[in-house]
């Protein structure tokens, strides 16, 4: 039975389409909270490496929370540059932009210990690597014919393999308490699971709204048994400024070809993954392949969002893969929709109080809720390879690319004799294993059967 309350099936897998704006306004927070933490957390690592204390007496708190506030601006208007576009830049489709994971190896020896670059070498860096991931989208749309549903269901797969490991360990409280005797007990995972079973209970036993937004009922009904269990945290409420503007080139200018040249190789990464992530958006939530005009404006914008945002402060930005999984699992395809969450988002950049009441969210009621998105770009990738003829050659293929590509994200050791530079691109997984499925694709013959 359709829901005429979000719009008819075909109104939904249109990218223009608006559900109302009682409707709307849920699913786009929604998706702020489906990316919040692990928007965030880069910033407060990359902030605590550079020794950046958290504590409110500390003299650089202040600076820990510019981080912040940073990371959630500049995702926010990196989301508009691909909802909204100016020009070539954006996809015109729901890719939420957040900062990414996959370069924390390369910031975090940036600003830690002695005689580093600091943040002035990181962020020239950051700035330096956009303008590059820019330019990737003027050949990446060329290229699309070496990307086929082999290759890009493979990326999305190994994007969603990666991402459960990081959905367990926010359920469990969070790589900080690893190795710790509360990670893992019952009083962390209780949150979660709470989290999991309403939103499987919204999702298959309701209709309408409720239904769409499970995930955020979810979250909800977790952070409520969380807060009674006294893991809520409202402290730094209190210590966050009400407005606080970004400040352009904040830490200085310094020019690292170590860290510039980390940054451009890790755009290439960056870039094989929103291929994905557009490619995942398509397929989930319209059922149809990415055009070569999306493929190439999210490049774009990933690359302008990423280079404003690091004359600013913030660090690089990409396209969101859990959220990639919230649109196949609401079935609404609207960028209208993720053009509210963005807003959301930028509010929360310059009003720091306002950010920091969302980011009481504790870790694992948010882990909850990723462990249902992530398993949902896993699924998503495995959608994209079932339109792949599985003769002896594709599956040679994928079985040599993600064997490498996975094991090598398992056992990152295996790779320690190498410089530390091929290290950080070959143990992220997602690249050698991308990268060999586009080079056997192309030189493999199709007869090899």
């Amino acid at each position: 039975m359709t829901d005429t309350t979000l719009g008819t099936p075909v109104q939904m897998t249109d990218p223009n389409y608006t559900p109302p704006l009682a409707k709307a306004v849920p699913l786009g927070i929604q998706h702020v909270l489906a990316m919040f933490a692990s928007n965030v957390t880069p910033a407060i690592i990359v902030a605590g490496a550079a020794g950046f204390g958290f504590g409110s007496n500390s003299p650089d708190f202040p600076n820990m929370i510019y981080m912040i506030q940073m990371s959630m601006l500049f995702a926010g208007i990196a989301t508009l540059f691909q909802t909204i576009g100016i020009g070539p830049v954006g996809a015109r489709l729901p890719i939420v932009q957040g900062t990414s994971f996959a370069f924390l190896p390369v910031m975090i020896p940036a600003v830690a210990g002695q005689g580093t670059a600091g943040l002035a070498g990181l962020m020239t860096g950051v700035v330096i690597g956009g303008v590059f991931h820019f330019l990737l989208g003027t050949v990446i749309g060329k290229l699309r014919f070496a990307l086929p549903p082999l290759v890009t269901g493979l990326i999305v797969l190994m994007i969603g393999l990666s991402l459960v490991k990081v959905g367990i360990q926010y359920a469990a409280g969070g790589v900080p308490l690893i190795g710790k005797p509360e990670f893992g007990s019952l009083a962390m995972w209780t949150p979660a699971l709470v989290v999991i079973l309403v939103t499987l209970g919204f999702k298959f036993f309701t209709k309408g709204l409720s239904s769409v937004a499970a995930v955020l009922i979810g979250l909800i009904a977790g952070y409520v048994v969380a807060l009674l269990m006294g893991q809520v945290n409202f402290g730094n409420v209190g210590r966050a400024a009400m407005f606080a503007p970004p400040m352009p080139f904040k830490w200085g200018v310094e020019f690292n070809s170590a860290i510039i040249i980390g940054m451009c190789f890790m755009a290439v990464i960056s870039a094989i993954e929103t291929v994905g992530d557009v490619s995942g958006i398509c397929k989930g939530g319209a059922d149809r392949e990415a055009t070569d005009t999306e493929i190439s404006g999210a490049t774009f914008a990933d690359g302008l969002g990423t280079a404003i945002a690091g004359i600013f402060g913030g660090l690089p930005n990409t396209s969101f893969s859990q959220n990639v999984g919230l649109i196949s699992i609401t079935g609404v395809m609207s960028r209208h929709v993720v053009t509210i969450g963005a807003l959301f988002l930028i509010v929360c950049g310059l009003i720091p109080k306002f950010g920091a009441i969302v980011s009481t969210v504790p870790i694992n009621v948010l882990g909850g809720g990723v462990i249902v998105m992530f398993g949902m770009v896993t699924a998503a990738g495995v959608n994209m390879l079932s339109e792949v003829n599985w003769n002896r050659r594709n599956m040679v293929i994928f079985a040599v690319s993600l064997s490498l590509g996975l094991g090598l994200q398992l056992v990152p050791d295996a790779l320690q004799h190498l410089p530390r530079t091929k290290q950080i691109l070959l143990t992220s997984g997602l690249l050698p294993a991308a990268g060999l499925s586009i080079v056997l694709n192309l030189v493999l013959p199709e007869d090899l059967d």
